[in-house]
């Protein structure tokens, strides 16, 4: 297969040398151009048209929702948002609704591990993209500037009396996605009625990015969603979704079942790991769990929800004609984990159905 051509968007001349640097590494990468604003990168890309871009959101003139608009509505090509930890991350969050395929954290150069991790995610994130289904986006432009925040108005939600934990004899719902796995987690949470039980979800997100993300979909579920701390109570009603750079697993106490929240090395190539989630959801709710593999690129989940089947889960994948990339709900299948594959708008309804 031909290397994945990759432009290089960002303000910022010592970010550009180092993705320049970390993509290059790669063997299955070529950087063919670099571009410190968006109207130099609408030359490069009429110069040639890259299979995928990383783009910066604060840059001059231009900032990167609105080149992002104009890519997506008059030449659609997988974006990569390429953000600061200390950018508002709601900007990030909504660039993936304006059409971007995934996020990555600006490298810390000055950090070797970090790095050295850091390069391993980033060139995985861009082949993903590369190889992702793209959207449809309509014409209508963003209605936000870059430097306003204005959180959704948060939905009414008429619950009925819960008990405040779940109990160890309860059901409880793991999911696990990668690229392209926003869109399918807010299809997915959606349909969760305020009575379902306790969720825990892994997708793939860099640090200080998921408490965004969680607090839009706490905006548009019927579920309460928020990103995990350690020790949360997994409670009927409420989605937790694993903080970036940081493994989430499901523990079991004498009050219930409840989140461990925790670092640690890489796993299937990624923190936070599916599998990691899997593998304790097999451990400690066995038969009572409900997994559901969605979206994303490459194995991470794989070996742990056949771990849950194995201890008496019922397993979920999403199908390929649904999902951006059908690599890990493919993996999964192939491992023998899954006992349905359905259309992400079918999932919901079959996990219920489970309860």
């Amino acid at each position: 297969m031909s290397r994945v051509k990759v432009l290089i968007v960002d303000d910022s001349l010592t970010v550009r040398q180092a993705l320049s640097e970390i993509l290059a590494s790669d063997p299955e990468i070529q950087v063919v151009a670099t571009a410190g604003d968006a109207m130099t990168a609408a030359d490069r890309i009429k110069e040639q048209t890259p299979d995928v871009i990383t783009l910066d959101i604060e840059m001059p003139h231009m900032d990167g929702l609105t080149f992002l608009h104009m890519i997506m509505t008059l030449k659609p090509i997988p974006v990569v948002i390429c953000s600061s930890q200390v950018s508002r991350a709601t900007n990030s969050v909504l660039a993936l609704e304006y059409g971007a395929v995934d996020i990555i954290a600006k490298p810390q150069v000055s950090v070797r591990t970090f790095f050295e991790e850091s390069r391993i995610m980033i060139c995985d994130t861009v082949k993903a993209a590369a190889r992702a289904k793209l959207r449809v986006i309509g014409c209508t432009p963003p209605h936000r500037q870059v430097d306003v925040e204005r959180p959704s108005p948060p939905i009414v939600r008429a619950r009925p009396e819960l008990p405040v934990c779940s109990t160890p004899g309860e059901k409880v719902i793991v999911v696990g996605a990668s690229t392209g796995g926003t869109d399918a987690l807010k299809v997915f949470l959606r349909q969760m009625p305020p009575d379902a039980p306790g969720i825990l979800v892994v997708q793939h997100m860099p640090e200080n990015f998921t408490r965004g993300f969680a607090e839009r979909l706490d905006g548009l579920c019927a579920v309460h969603v928020k990103e995990a701390e350690n020790s949360d109570r997994v409670e009927p009603g409420l989605a937790l979704i694993a903080p970036g750079n940081q493994h989430m697993l499901l523990k079991r106490g004498v009050g219930g079942y409840f989140a461990e929240v925790r670092t640690g090395p890489l796993v299937s190539r990624h923190r936070p790991s599916v599998d990691v989630l899997f593998k304790s959801a097999a451990r400690y709710a066995g038969a009572n769990a409900i997994g559901v593999i969605m979206t994303g690129m490459g194995d991470d989940g794989a070996v742990g929800m056949r771990e849950m089947k194995e201890a008496g889960a019922f397993n979920v994948a999403q199908d390929e004609a649904t999902c951006a990339v059908f690599g890990m709900p493919n993996e999964a299948i192939k491992h023998g984990g899954v006992d349905v594959v359905l259309p992400l708008d079918d999932i919901a309804r079959k996990v219920l159905d489970k309860v």
